[in-house]
């Protein structure tokens, strides 16, 4: 582990590599400071262009990352086969292939066959978890639920995550259960447990090898981004890719 990042902490099949960002490290200033690689977040292109530089160079990708453009939605691209587009997650078995998602408080998730010879991403905000985002990841994979490896990143924790009513209604809905994950507040309102939701929802879908203790992210400024805590701020990347 460095200060600019960290390799995924699970046991990663053969010739699968595994990065994450943190905010130390790049270029960029303000609420951006320092390693943001997100464009959309209204920092200046120059500085994300070179941390998207530094960032290759210094853990020796083989290529672009395939930046998705994210919505919160379920979408899952096949990038062995379908066009980039806007998606919430990608699946790949080429190698060489850099499959990453961008965040600031929502869940990254990485995805990997325990062969290796297919790896994934998932965007797993609220709203994606509600819509089903992560049964989409692993419904897009070519093997069985149990045969799938999941890390989990940093993320916003269950005691910073304060939400409305109609956050646990959302979730209530579809999945009676995930009630167990909301524990009310001296406000009146809803301390969510997003973490907790997204292994819920990963063994809903068949995947029981979960790993990965998520460091919460609105609680270390240092180390991470926070869109709740200083909006607009910066995004770290999750990254993962096969080897030759």
């Amino acid at each position: 582990m460095t200060d600019a990042g960290f390799a995924a902490d699970w046991p990663a099949p053969a010739g699968v590599r595994t990065w994450q960002t943190t905010r130390p490290g790049g270029v960029s200033s303000g609420n951006y400071s320092s390693m943001n690689l997100a464009f959309h977040v209204g920092d200046h292109p120059e500085p994300v262009v070179t941390n998207r530089g530094l960032l290759r160079s210094s853990i020796g990708l083989p290529e672009e990352p395939c930046w998705l453009e994210q919505v919160h939605g379920r979408r899952i691209l096949n990038l062995d086969q379908d066009e980039m587009a806007a998606a919430d997650g990608a699946v790949t078995s080429k190698i060489g292939r850099v499959l990453v998602v961008m965040t600031a408080d929502c869940l990254p998730m990485l995805l990997a066959a325990n062969d290796g010879r297919q790896i994934g991403v998932a965007h797993a905000g609220w709203r994606g978890l509600v819509g089903g985002v992560v049964q989409a990841a692993v419904g897009a994979f070519g093997c069985e639920p149990t045969e799938i490896l999941a890390w989990l990143g940093p993320a916003i924790g269950p005691d910073a995550f304060e939400v409305g009513a109609e956050v646990r209604d959302a979730f209530i809905s579809t999945d009676a259960g995930s009630a167990d994950w909301f524990a009310r507040n001296a406000r009146g309102r809803w301390q969510a447990d997003l973490v907790g939701l997204a292994r819920r929802a990963l063994n809903q879908a068949g995947v029981t090898q979960i790993f990965g203790q998520p460091a919460c992210t609105l609680s270390d400024p240092e180390r991470y981004f926070s869109h709740r805590r200083e909006a607009p701020c910066g995004r770290m990347a999750s990254l993962i890719w096969r080897e030759g």
